[in-house]
């Protein structure tokens, strides 16, 4: 028979010796053979059991529950729990993966953001939480037709071209009220314009969706709930005008 060392086991499966001491001592997993100067010998079998337990331990399994099914655990079992949580810890990444891009449009559109905005980053409570917040305001605000219509336009998370040509909207508002220039002005009809040709293009000609989710945006609360990139009150203010100025003399 075959017999590892514990330094050979330790190199195949990038356990520190610490580990195996460790595993020894509390029963979980013992060398079959151990010499009377204290080195210690392992089977292929033991290095099985060694990677049962390395599986089921990157389920976030505890030590104990381990301990208790390793002997009954089957592997179509162990497949299903470790799919499990690769599946949760897909669906983290993507969370933070799209707040994060969240988090670098703001910066190009804001030109800066706060530190305490980056806190999500570092907890899955604090995004799931969003996103159950996200969907309980989307239900109540919209009915399940205008939900479908509302899922596919571009958020902060994604970076399509529909989503630059709004940044790029709200940063020649910007550029407008520092250079003082009113919203009924030649720029400011212009913005107008193609502010409603965005807003046909993005909600897909539905004039009325386009006017329920406007009323929506204006509200600081409702767009917390929404998880709506941030707008400044001046800048929604100049494009109201605007726009109301523009239909009005056109």
């Amino acid at each position: 028979m075959d017999y590892f060392s514990t330094g050979d086991v330790s190199k195949k499966l990038k356990l520190s010796l610490r580990t195996l001491r460790y595993y020894d001592q509390i029963g979980l997993v013992k060398p079959t053979r151990k010499e009377l100067n204290g080195k210690r010998y392992y089977t292929p079998d033991d290095l099985l059991l060694l990677q049962k337990v390395l599986l089921l331990k990157a389920t976030s399994m505890s030590l104990d529950d381990i301990r208790n099914v390793i002997q009954r655990v089957t592997i179509q079992k162990t497949l299903v729990v470790h799919k499990e949580q690769l599946e949760q810890t897909i669906q983290q990444l993507q969370q933070s993966l799209a707040y994060t891009h969240t988090l670098m449009n703001i910066l190009k559109l804001e030109g800066e953001i706060q530190w305490d905005q980056l806190l999500p980053l570092l907890s899955e409570e604090n995004q799931s939480l969003k996103q159950d917040m996200k969907k309980k305001a989307f239900e109540t605000l919209f009915n399940d037709e205008e939900q479908e219509v509302l899922a596919e336009l571009p958020k902060m998370g994604d970076d399509p071209d529909t989503m630059a040509k709004w940044i790029n909207l709200i940063k020649r508002i910007d550029l407008c009220i520092e250079e003082n220039k009113s919203p009924i002005s030649r720029e400011g009809l212009l913005i107008a314009h193609d502010t409603l040709l965005l807003s046909n293009e993005t909600f897909k000609g539905n004039a009325e969706l386009a006017d329920k989710f406007w009323l929506a945006r204006k509200s600081k609360e409702t767009s917390a709930e929404l998880n709506l990139y941030p707008v400044r009150e001046e800048v929604v203010a100049f494009m109201e005008e605007a726009i109301l100025h523009f239909e009005n003399h056109s």
